[in-house]
């Protein structure tokens, strides 16, 4: 048996870059949980990161991409090929099955185990099994609506659960404000023995 499903839709729009994810975890054809947390916060809550995929396997990348945050000062972009390129060669993590989306203020990205690192050429990017349904539904309501990137985001998900069997209404959501200038981390200092 196979755990199936999930969908992650990232919008960008009007000073806002906010990932939705649904809750749902689907073995077979049972539904196993339905609030499940697909959505979270990394470095010191300037990266959003969704998966998709197997949900232990989408832990451990989590922990590793943080760790690739924190080890390049979140850079993300550097982080994300720097975890392909682990999530490619390394024995262990080349057999993780899933999808990333991960946003920061400059970057929107999309990443696979393939060495994908792929920017969004129109601030959406969706994965998953209604990742199309959600795409499709956030680009119209961008294009024909007044909403803000938060409500895109609820509505394509509502629209993707809709559709999507491996879907559910339970959605996460977190945003940024990309118009408000971004946090300094505080560095880390070597005490001198």
């Amino acid at each position: 048996m196979k755990i199936t499903g999930t969908t992650i839709i990232a919008v960008r729009h009007k000073g806002k870059v906010t990932v939705a994810g649904d809750g749902q975890v689907t073995l077979d054809n049972t539904v196993l949980k339905h609030s499940a947390r697909k959505v979270r916060r990394l470095y010191h809550n300037q990266v959003i990161v969704g998966f998709a995929g197997a949900t232990a396997d989408a832990f451990t990348l989590f922990d590793r991409f943080d760790q690739k945050l924190e080890q390049y000062n979140g850079n993300l972009l550097r982080a994300a090929v720097e975890l392909t390129k682990d999530w490619r060669t390394d024995r262990v993590l080349r057999h993780l099955e899933a999808l990333m989306v991960a946003v920061s203020k400059e970057h929107f990205l999309i990443i696979s185990g393939n060495g994908d690192v792929i920017e969004s050429d129109d601030n959406v990017a969706a994965i998953g099994s209604g990742g199309a349904y959600a795409i499709a539904a956030a680009r119209a309501l961008i294009k024909h609506s007044d909403l803000d990137a938060t409500e895109v985001a609820k509505e394509a998900m509502r629209i993707a659960a809709d559709l999507c069997i491996y879907t559910n209404d339970r959605v996460t959501i977190e945003e940024l404000d990309t118009t408000e200038p971004r946090e300094p981390v505080a560095q880390k200092t070597k005490k001198k023995p």
